[in-house]
């Protein structure tokens, strides 16, 4: 097919009309039966995917194609019921199907070593397995449609496209692997850029293992939300790599800001239901390490993070080696008592990625973990009450405040955009 290329006509963005006759004429002369959809989870809530999930899930079901939904939860949590609602409307709960990484996936090859220290500069120098769930090769499906955002991302530099699959829907030796290559080779290369080195591990396992194999549509979005109202900017519809190029040049314009001088102080809210773990609230940290002045201060407002990973595992992980810089997490994976890190590499890049390598301090201010689980993390903590009596964030305009005489910038939401200084 032809790539779909739809941008809004207006600031205002895309309307439902203008979405759904897009996804509408991408489908148009295809014989479905049966269809697997693989949006985000609530993590990526202002992606739109799951207006998109739910206008394709209704118009192929009344065509007389049974659709099946299985969100990329990667290594996170499954959606909740009222997560579910809130993203995908009036598809039913019961219809979710729930990816489970470490034991429902399938081996569809490996990336030879070779490439992979071509790729990593010689950081890595192991095969990289490439997994994915056993129902993304199901035959009975006519076409596999992955909808998503294109957005900045601290592995694999923009999300989505092959990270939707290979990490969404991957298996644990792929997301730890990927992650650790990202961590291994710098933030700094990756984010906001095309091509990054983890980029280039999902293009090499797409090009071998899924096109020609596996009937895949893509469905990226490009999305802003101001005042927390979602506004779609662009839809980029295919089934190769070009999707994934014209979605990445629109995100490099409306979700990187590039500012005029570094943050000596900068706030970040992460709203409750979307952020409930240090996993996922820390990307308050990634996105915003490319504008923080040395010696700068970042103040995470966490009203809802309740742990530090998205499981059990991970979170006892986080707990015993905390987000202790790079060199540091480095000499833990290396020495030979840590074979639980070594076992899950991806909780090791992590938290490289959740560490300023002292560059400059993080507080976190939560409600539901106390100080001293904070402060054994590595992070500062601060009271949540007090915190926002200072930095209101309905009192906070998005970019720069003055507070008692400090100047403050404010992010309501860091999984939209990219501070760069």
């Amino acid at each position: 097919m032809n790539d779909i290329n739809v941008t809004a006509s207006s600031d205002l963005g895309m309307s439902r009309d203008d979405i759904a006759a897009a996804l509408k004429k991408a489908l148009e002369g295809r014989t479905l039966r049966r269809v697997l959809i693989i949006p985000p989870d609530f993590t990526r809530f202002h992606s739109n995917a799951g207006l998109i999930t739910n206008i394709l899930w209704h118009h192929l079901r009344d065509q007389g194609c049974a659709v099946d939904v299985m969100p990329a939860l990667g290594t996170h949590v499954p959606v909740s019921e009222s997560q579910w609602g809130a993203m995908f409307g009036d598809i039913p709960f019961s219809e979710m199907i729930v990816h489970d990484w470490r034991n429902d996936v399938v081996k569809l090859g490996e990336i030879p070593e070779a490439d992979v220290m071509r790729i990593s500069d010689g950081l890595w120098r192991h095969a990289v397995p490439v997994e994915v769930n056993r129902r993304f090769i199901d035959k009975s499906y006519d076409l596999v449609i992955s909808p998503g955002q294109v957005v900045p991302h601290e592995v694999v530099g923009m999300a989505n496209h092959g990270k939707n699959i290979f990490v969404g829907i991957g298996g644990s030796a792929m997301i730890n692997a990927s992650h650790m290559i990202g961590a291994v080779c710098g933030m700094e290369k990756a984010m906001g850029r095309d091509h990054s080195p983890v980029r280039q591990l999902f293009d090499y396992a797409l090009e071998h293992f899924v096109y020609g194999k596996v009937p895949v549509l893509f469905a990226l979005t490009v999305t802003t939300a101001p005042g927390g109202k979602i506004r779609q900017h662009g839809l980029f519809i295919g089934e190769g790599r070009a999707c994934l190029e014209n979605a990445i040049a629109l995100a490099q314009k409306m979700n990187t800001d590039k500012v005029e001088k570094p943050f000596k102080k900068c706030v970040v809210y992460l709203e409750p239901t979307e952020f409930t773990s240090t996993w996922l609230g820390n990307k308050a940290i990634y996105r915003t390490r490319m504008a923080m002045a040395n010696g700068g201060e970042l103040v995470v407002l966490a009203p809802g993070v309740e742990r530090f990973g998205e499981d059990a595992t991970v979170d006892g992980l986080i707990r015993k080696y905390g987000y202790r810089g790079r060199l540091a997490t480095l000499e833990a994976f290396e020495a030979p008592a840590n074979d639980d890190l070594r076992a899950n590499a991806g909780a090791a890049a992590h938290l490289i990625h959740g560490s300023s390598d002292g560059r400059f301090s993080i507080t976190y201010a939560v409600k539901k973990i106390t100080a001293e689980e904070i402060e054994g993390v590595g992070f500062k903590a601060a009271s949540y009450d007090e915190m926002i009596r200072k930095y209101d964030p309905n009192a906070l305009a998005p970019g720069w405040n003055v507070v008692d005489g400090e100047e403050v910038f404010f992010i309501p939401n860091p999984a939209l955009g990219l501070w760069m200084a």
